[in-house]
């Protein structure tokens, strides 16, 4: 899913990166435009180790006034990616609405929403940068 989401991003020639979130660097996401964050749901709320990067990590990129998108899959339930979506709010990202949540395993179909949603990052990242000139 995250490498169909930057190869949206990447359709629209802005540069990005698809990185583990056990791989990504402080400056990394200090640097970043937007930020997209996906986990599958697992007894009803994202990975453990997708909170602790949240709740430690993300949180000290000082993310306020970023573009955040939230993703995930699921197999039952799916709240995942509405909780992400919530953190990133409560951080003061400007999160992409509606969240992507996928049920089981991405087919074809789901990859496509997934790149859709990575142009309209980069769409959103654009215009966010024609504003700020």
């Amino acid at each position: 899913m995250a490498e169909a989401i930057g190869n949206g991003i990447e359709s629209k020639n802005v540069d990005t990166k698809v990185v583990s979130f056990y791989d990504v660097k402080l400056e990394e996401l200090k640097e970043a435009e937007a930020i997209a964050v996906g986990s599958s749901t697992f007894y009803y709320k994202m990975l453990l180790p997708m909170e602790k990067f949240m709740d430690e990590t993300l949180v000290a990129s000082i993310p306020q006034g970023k573009i955040g998108a939230a993703f995930g899959s699921y197999g039952w339930s799916g709240e995942a990616p509405i909780l992400i979506a919530e953190k990133m709010r409560e951080m003061g990202m400007t999160v992409m609405d509606p969240v992507l949540r996928i049920l089981h395993k991405p087919t074809d179909k789901d990859l496509q929403e997934c790149k859709r949603l990575g142009i309209d990052i980069a769409e959103k990242v654009k215009h966010k940068s024609t504003k700020a000139e």
